[in-house]
Parts: C-alpha cells; sequence; structure tokens
C-alpha cells in the first residue's frame, strides 16, 4: 500500500481484486447466514440446528462458527498466513498471547453481528469483515443478509451499496445540521441506566431501534438515522464490531470517534474499545461529542 490515504494495493495485488475477494465471501456469508436463519435443511435432509452456546460474551451459534470457517480458510487459502493477521470473534480465546498481531495489516472479522437478532429473528443481524493497516481501516464489507443489501468501501475510494443483482450505488450520509432534528439509532437491549440518562438529554430525541452495529451504520448511510452513540459500562464493543462499520461511515461522508476526537484503533492488544464512541453524519459531530461528555460528567457527579 503506497499510502495510509489511500488503498491502492496490497502486496501487489490491486484494491479493485482484493475488495472483489472480499464483497465475494460476504454474499457468500450472507447465504449461510439466511440458510441456518430459516432453518433450512441440509443437503441429506437433516435439520440445520442453530445449536447455541451461551457464553461469557454472548451467544454463540452453528451459523457463526461455519461462516467463520468459510472465510477464513478463503483468506488463508488466497493470501496465506504471512503478510496478514486474521483476528476474529470466534477465534480470537485461542490464541497464543492476546497481544498485537505483528502483521500491519489485520483481517478483523464478525460472521455474526447481531447473534441475539438473529435468534430472535428480528432479521437485524450482519456480517462484517475489514482489512486494517497499521491499526485503521482501509477496506471493509457490511452484509445485511435480510435488507439483501451490501455495504463496501476502500480507503479514499468512497462507499457504495449492492445488491444481488449487482446493483451498486454510491452511499452519501444526510445534510440535516439541526440537532433537535437528527435522529439517534439505538439498540432494543443493550442500554444501561446510565446510557439511557445520557440518550434523555441530548438535543436529539427522535429514535430509530435496530439491532446489531452494522445495521445501525447500514441507517445512517441510507438516510433513515444520522447519529449512533456507544458508552461501554461492565463491558464494550469489539474491534470486530466497530471496523467494518466505521471505515463505510467515514467514506460516505461521517464521522466515528471517540468523545474526544480520537480516531478508533485496531490491533491493540486490547479487543476492547472502551469509553464513549460517537458515530454520526459529521454535521454535528464535534457539539454532539462535548454535550455527551458534558452530560456523564454531570451523572457521574450526581
Amino acid at each position: 500500500m503506497e499510502t495510509v490515504d489511500t488503498l491502492s494495493s496490497v502486496d501487489g495485488m490491486p484494491a479493485e481484486e482484493l475488495l472483489a475477494i472480499a464483497r465475494a465471501l460476504g454474499w457468500g456469508a450472507a447465504k449461510i447466514l439466511r440458510a441456518y436463519y430459516r432453518g433450512e435443511p441440509w443437503q441429506d435432509g437433516t435439520a440445520r440446528e442453530l445449536e447455541i452456546q451461551n457464553q461469557k460474551d454472548g451467544p454463540v451459534t452453528a451459523a457463526d462458527l461455519a461462516v467463520n470457517r468459510y472465510v477464513l480458510d478463503h483468506l488463508h487459502s488466497v493470501l496465506g498466513m504471512e503478510n496478514f493477521g486474521y483476528l476474529s470473534e470466534e477465534t480470537y480465546k485461542s490464541q497464543a498471547s492476546f497481544a498485537p498481531f505483528p502483521q500491519e495489516r489485520v483481517w478483523i472479522l464478525d460472521p455474526l453481528d447481531g447473534t441475539r437478532d438473529f435468534i430472535d429473528k428480528t432479521g437485524e443481524y450482519a456480517f462484517h469483515l475489514a482489512l486494517t493497516y497499521s491499526g485503521r481501516p482501509v477496506l471493509s464489507i457490511v452484509t445485511c443478509p435480510e435488507l439483501e443489501r451490501q455495504y463496501f468501501a476502500t480507503l479514499g475510494g468512497g462507499a457504495f451499496v449492492e445488491t444481488p443483482d449487482g446493483t451498486v450505488q454510491r452511499l452519501s450520509v444526510s445534510n440535516c445540521d439541526r440537532p433537535a432534528d437528527l435522529s439517534v439509532v439505538v439498540s432494543r437491549t443493550h442500554r444501561d441506566e446510565r446510557f439511557k440518562a445520557m440518550l434523555q438529554q441530548l438535543p436529539c430525541q427522535n429514535q430509530l431501534q435496530v439491532g446489531s452495529v452494522g445495521g445501525k451504520i447500514a441507517a445512517i448511510v441510507d438516510q433513515r438515522a444520522d447519529v449512533y452513540i456507544s458508552l461501554s459500562g461492565k463491558s464494550a464493543p469489539k474491534d470486530w464490531d466497530m471496523a467494518a462499520p466505521e471505515l463505510i461511515l467515514t467514506e460516505a461522508g461521517g464521522k466515528f470517534t471517540h468523545f474526544n476526537g480520537d480516531p478508533l484503533t485496531y490491533n491493540t492488544g486490547d479487543v476492547n474499545q472502551w469509553g464513549g464512541l460517537m458515530a454520526s453524519n459529521g454535521a454535528c459531530h464535534e457539539q454532539l461529542c462535548a454535550a455527551a461528555s458534558r452530560i456523564l460528567d454531570e451523572l457521574d457527579r450526581a
């Protein structure tokens, strides 16, 4: 890669070729996820079971594991292990250590973002795949199987959405610049009392409920919403929740930062994205970050 401002090539492979691989994986993952979501039988007629495992960080299903295996097997075979690291929600705990990958280029995978929504059959789940360079995303895919929409972006190359028929459209966030008119996309769950108290005091009170981080950022680039806020508590969102959606949003003209304006950094050895994170159409980004920080300070002093 020649610069960190645009993605032109990776180890001699043109960005277009690398993106084509990722896009194909996104649609392939969507096919697997939809088969499990619908309970379609295997070719031999036996039932396709979710086999839900309740773990400390949330449920894991056979669908998560099947997509994880499908994507990593393909990337390993095509790109190898020497020049790329692979950080996946389903495999990181089995690593020998939690130190950062030594490679500058690391693929970050969430085979099923929104597992609870997947299990509850809300339809609001997504597939995430991002390539990072020196801790920042340079290529990403977010696929929303039930919307039949795949979002993709490369650093400096813009963000786009495609449908199964091959139609591709460029994305851009809304131009809404009045705080009171902005819509905040929120979860149905994962909201503690501190977070709800903060939301109640922000100038933007319009809300849209959407599951999965990928689905929330999709709502912003589709101009159905304008703001998404993440606030860690006892736990925090992980690298694989944020890396792919971040690039989709920023390449569509939005902003995604910590409340203090710092960019998100990936592959640091700690997969948690602690603190307050603000994603928006960018128009009132700094104002909302300042307001959220002030409100939280007041709540913590009360």
